[in-house]
């Protein structure tokens, strides 16, 4: 049996240094920028060698599901962000999914989201940050942004609140915090819960703290484009151990065991407890305390994960050089864009460059990003825009599905018409900045 174990060890060595000698091959030529030829793309991938080995290390194993890269992974972020529990999970979206869902749980009492209860946001966004509200039978309440920061307008906050008021749910804009001061402020005055979208966000700092920590849970997204990636993935994390202990057990189908993957009976009790009216001894791996999914991530995702939590600070040192290049060299359009501007007392890991044309300019939205487009560079629009008026609220309309809007939303509607954005993402060269910023300024007449 040794025999077998060095020999496979030894086959496990051989097969790693080839995937350095392929990741050289493969993926280790820098292409020439050509200006005009060379796609700019919004974001993408950013990663070397030792993804690849972490990934084929892992698929050795063959362990498929949660395992020890994940456990790894759980480790590394929770000890990035200075929080105590980190669960990873399968996307953003089920990040978010898991964070509201366990607002719903029983053992938050009178605290508990029920149908009907309402959750205040933006309506500039993305729809995984609203989607959970109402999917739980809770309304989501929106209010207005300002421009510039493109997050929550504070100063609404308190026209949105009623009885039925639960929680908060924002994501940091792009990278840029939302007033968290008064933010977390409000929800603390009202008890109201607070989750904090860190999809866009992960890197980010508030008066010295990272972004993710300041609500009672908080939400990243893994997907390609973000701060850091492992192809799908995301993660929830908490400073409080009763919502650490519901979310766990939602993201793992809702039992009530909290024996990790493969173990069992590490409480001694598996056969000898009473839950409800169950059998005496019913196993309790088969005991169900909430109502739950099965959102884990696999093994290799985590393994990808790993590798990439080990460069984030270098990616978010990147994106800020790439913010502080664009706003550097687009000042000069200052009179025709309402350029993007860090929130007070924050430090953003940016994920993109937003611009708002101005009015009166003459200038309108959809023709720079045609020139930006034809001239190979990717652009984006935020997102959904006014999600209120997307086709899904049509539904909601019509099936008389409830929703609350505070105000007329007259920023948000700007955003809509007039604001799109650009990349700062880590695989940015100077070269592909100083085109972006040249192809605007021209566009824009100058």
């Amino acid at each position: 049996m040794s025999g077998t174990v060095e020999e496979a060890a030894r086959l496990r060595a051989e097969i790693l240094e080839k995937v350095r000698e392929y990741q050289s091959v493969a993926f280790g030529g820098v292409q020439a920028f050509e200006p005009g030829s060379s796609r700019v793309p919004y974001a993408s991938r950013v990663f070397d060698e030792r993804e690849l080995v972490n990934l084929v290390d892992s698929s050795l194993d063959f362990w498929l599901t949660y395992g020890r890269y994940s456990r790894d992974f759980e480790a590394g972020i929770a000890r990035y962000l200075d929080i105590k529990h980190a669960l990873l999970v399968n996307s953003g979206s089920s990040a978010n999914l898991l964070a509201l869902a366990a607002l719903t749980s029983d053992r938050l009492g009178e605290r508990a989201v029920r149908p009907g209860d309402e959750v205040i946001t933006v309506a500039a966004g993305f729809p995984t940050t609203i989607a959970p509200i109402v999917q739980y039978g809770a309304v989501p309440v929106f209010v207005d942004v300002e421009l510039g920061t493109y997050n929550i307008d504070a100063s609404q906050l308190q026209a949105a609140l009623s009885p039925r008021s639960k929680a908060v749910m924002l994501a940091h804009t792009l990278g840029n915090p939302f007033d968290i001061d008064a933010v977390r402020a409000f929800c603390d005055a009202n008890q109201l819960w607070l989750i904090e979208d860190n999809c866009d966000a992960l890197g980010g700092e508030y008066r010295g703290r990272r972004t993710g920590t300041f609500g009672d849970i908080g939400t990243s997204s893994f997907y390609p484009p973000h701060h850091m990636t492992m192809g799908e993935g995301g993660a929830v994390y908490t400073d409080n151990d009763e919502l650490a202990t519901i979310m766990l057990s939602m993201r793992d189908w809702g039992r009530d065991c909290i024996c990790p993957s493969g173990k069992d009976n590490a409480c001694g009790k598996r056969f000898s407890q009473q839950f409800g009216t169950l059998p005496l001894g019913y196993d309790h791996k088969y005991v169900y305390s909430e109502f739950g999914y099965n959102l884990k991530a696999t093994d290799m995702q985590a393994a990808i994960g790993v590798a990439q939590l080990e460069k984030l600070p270098e990616f978010t040192a990147a994106r800020r050089r790439n913010y502080a290049y664009l706003r550097e060299a687009l000042r000069s359009l200052e009179d025709v864009l309402v350029m993007p501007e860090a929130t007070e007392g924050s430090d953003p890991s940016w994920f993109g460059y937003l611009m708002t044309v101005r009015e009166g300019t003459g200038i309108k939205r959809d023709e720079l990003v045609a020139a930006m487009e034809s001239a190979k560079i990717q652009t984006r629009m935020l997102f959904a825009g006014n999600i209120v008026r997307q086709p899904v609220f049509d539904r909601m309309r019509a099936s008389g599905e409830g929703f609350r809007v505070i105000g007329d939303l007259a920023n948000t509607d700007r955003i809509m018409r007039d604001a799109f954005w650009i990349g700062v993402y880590p695989g940015m060269t100077p070269e592909m900045l100083q085109y972006m910023a040249r192809v605007l300024a021209a566009a824009c007449g100058r």
